[in-house]
């Protein structure tokens, strides 16, 4: 007796998608099925683990190099291990629901093995086999891919476990049927085409941040009389642009008040983490997240609103490079202030009564900006070139710079 041979059977990974071009699908999978769809980028650039790999393996790793950049020695291979301990913390919930993941952009260089019917008439839901042996290539989210790589290797290594990684399912969008050319114009695009967002204010949209944090509670704990009304300092903060215009309604941008705040808590240190993520992790030694919030809030709140006549006038005081020395001189009447004199905020407004705020040559030149021929101030300088210098001219009136805030 001889067994007939299957001859309609085909075998490989099956997935549940939707089409949204006759060449692209979209989905999710489990994350074991991402892995043995794509491997690991760091062990197909290892030319040691690449020499005894599979031959599906090494043939991966030569279709990868025809349309990836290489992760070793580069920005994007370090930011891997942040990236696999961020999806760690979400997976574990230290996040609660504010944590994401971009859908993952997938090339299989060839065509599916299969493509079923509609599971449901009319919706477009099918699914499609990838054959064994057929390269599947992350051209957007390799980075991800390689951070789920390196949390599967050694969960434990980032607190969590494979039980509660294997439960994880993961957007995709999948194309076939592309030729390597076209496969490499998707990766420019993704990279090239789309307009970054500045550093700045990405860290503005941070809840994590703890600046980012306080200084949303100063904006909503100030009230004003503004044209009339009594409103919230909150609906005078610019939050989508990191520099105001002329026409622009706001006062102050986020990104310029969490400066303040920045320095407020670290003090001149701040200056060096104006344009960097501060977690709680990196508070001053012996403050706590609460002590902090407690301290802060109402002593910038204040200062908010004696300096709020000087916002509306659109002075210096608007600028980053002031609002810095301004927190580094608040920095002395937090109560945690390591260096330099302790003040009371008695002493903090008394140095600041004084100041002229006005846009003029003659008391910025040379502390917050530079003036060009005929007087007019550039500001451009940013809070780490400038904001040591106003704060030692808040600080100390008597000196040269001091006196010149001061219209002495």
């Amino acid at each position: 007796m001889q067994l007939t041979m299957p001859t309609a059977v085909i075998e490989g990974t099956r997935l549940t998608v939707m089409p949204f071009r006759p060449d692209a699908v979209i989905g999710t999978m489990g994350l074991p099925t991402l892995l043995q769809l794509v491997p690991s980028p760091r062990t197909e650039e290892d030319p040691r683990a690449l020499k005894y790999a599979p031959g599906a393996v090494r043939r991966h790793a030569e279709v990868r190099g025809l349309v990836q950049r290489m992760l070793k020695a580069t920005q994007k291979g370090r930011n891997v291990t942040s990236y696999a301990s961020y999806i760690a913390s979400g997976v574990n919930g230290d996040h609660g629901p504010a944590w994401s993941t971009p859908p993952i952009t997938l090339w299989l260089d060839g065509q599916p093995g299969e493509v079923s019917e509609e599971l449901v008439p009319g919706s477009g839901i099918r699914t499609i086999t990838v054959v064994p042996g057929t390269p599947v290539v992350a051209i957007d989210g390799e980075t991800q891919v390689t951070a789920w790589h390196e949390l599967y290797d050694d969960p434990g290594r980032f607190g969590t476990t494979h039980q509660e990684l294997a439960a994880v399912r993961l957007p995709f969008e999948l194309y076939f049927g592309l030729t390597v050319d076209a496969a490499r114009q998707i990766f420019y695009d993704r990279n090239v085409e789309g307009v970054p967002v500045a550093k700045n204010l990405a860290m503005s949209m941070d809840q994590r941040d703890i600046g980012t944090r306080i200084a949303h509670l100063v904006a909503k704990r100030v009230k004003v009389e503004h044209e009339g009304r009594v409103v919230s300092f909150d609906t005078l903060v610019q939050r989508r642009k990191r520099q105001l215009t002329k026409s622009d309604p706001a006062l102050i941008t986020l990104s310029a008040l969490r400066v303040l705040v920045i320095t407020a808590l670290h003090g001149r240190t701040g200056l060096a983490l104006t344009s960097a993520t501060v977690h709680e992790d990196k508070l001053p030694a012996g403050v706590e997240p609460e002590r902090a919030t407690q301290r802060l809030v109402p002593l910038l709140s204040e200062v908010i609103r004696r300096l709020y006549p000087h916002l509306v006038a659109r002075s210096a005081v608007s600028a980053p490079a002031v609002l810095a020395g301004i927190g580094i001189a608040a920095h002395q009447a937090t109560g945690w202030a390591s260096a330099g004199r302790p003040l009371t905020e008695e002493e903090l407004f008394a140095l600041l009564e004084p100041v002229r705020w006005e846009r003029k040559a003659a008391y910025w030149d040379g502390v917050a900006a530079t003036a060009n021929a005929v007087g007019v101030l550039n500001f451009g300088g940013g809070a780490k070139d400038s904001g040591g210098r106003v704060a030692d001219a808040l600080l100390h009136p008597d000196t040269e710079y001091g006196r010149r805030i001061r219209g002495l």
